[in-house]
């Protein structure tokens, strides 16, 4: 008889996908072979994990709960590829995976995003993330410019990824049936060869202080998050943005010349 497990904790975010066929078809997507390892964040009660083992060659499960692990342990102890650790996502050492890794994963939703940017921040790691999102979140991951969805959220992710959103989740999915609505995106991770720390975070910086104040100008927005007001509308004029674009309208190609552009800029 499989041990018993506790009641999901709300504290936690805890939604455990219950649905065979969800679970094949996130599997599916993730287009697993033999030889792929794979990293999957909050296995919860093992029903994912499975399928995973099935396809893979080796699993690492990173679980939060520790009333979880006398369940997971023997529910799955025939799949000898699970390498289950106890603890919190966001100090796991990303850098310890080899190469290619492949994330799969119903992220709990109230954490999703911290976990997303380390997962972003990993990526020379990953080949590919499929992830369980609040429908919310996947649309703001998979939006264009010019439309209600698009923020820092979007930018940075399609710095760092191709992003898809595959196929929605009905809540009746999950038990206990979650209050917001489900989607699985696909994000194939972009070539990463000469990524550069300083680079990096001068265009996270930007993206950031971009859409600090949604309701103002691009070039308002900056100088109120300490961009000089001289400096914005030399570099605005040198890549050709308008002086009263929005932070919304711009492009990722735009925002990549804008960070140039001002990374080039005598302080």
């Amino acid at each position: 008889m499989a041990a018993s497990f506790p009641p999901a904790l709300k504290r936690l975010g805890q939604n455990f996908l219950i649905d065979p066929n969800i679970i094949r078809k996130i599997v599916s997507l993730a287009a697993l072979r033999p030889e792929d390892t794979v990293l999957e964040i909050g296995p919860g009660r093992g029903a994912l994990t499975a399928g995973l083992c099935a396809e893979a060659g080796r699993v690492f499960a990173v679980e939060i709960d520790p009333q979880l692990e006398p369940h997971l342990r023997e529910t799955l102890a025939h799949c000898r590829n699970l390498d289950l650790r106890i603890g919190d996502a966001l100090e796991f050492p990303f850098d310890s995976l080899p190469p290619r890794t492949v994330v799969v994963s119903n992220l709990p939703y109230y954490v999703s995003t911290p976990i997303l940017f380390a997962l972003l921040d990993a990526r020379a790691h990953f080949d590919r993330l499929v992830l369980m999102l609040q429908t919310e979140v996947a649309l703001r991951l998979a939006a264009k410019p010019g439309s209600a969805d698009y923020g820092v959220l979007s930018v940075l992710t399609q710095e760092a990824a191709e992003v898809e959103v595959a196929f929605r989740v009905s809540a009746n999915c999950f038990r206990p049936r979650p209050t917001v609505g489900s989607a699985v995106v696909h994000l194939k991770i972009k070539p990463c060869d000469g990524a550069d720390p300083v680079r990096d975070e001068r265009f996270r910086r930007l993206v950031r202080a971009a859409f600090a104040h949604r309701r103002k100008t691009l070039m308002n927005s900056l100088r109120d998050e300490g961009y000089q007001a001289d400096r914005i509308a030399r570099v605005m004029q040198a890549v050709d943005v308008p002086a009263q674009a929005r932070a919304e309208t711009l492009t990722l190609e735009q925002y990549h010349a804008l960070a140039a552009a001002f990374g080039d800029e005598p302080r």
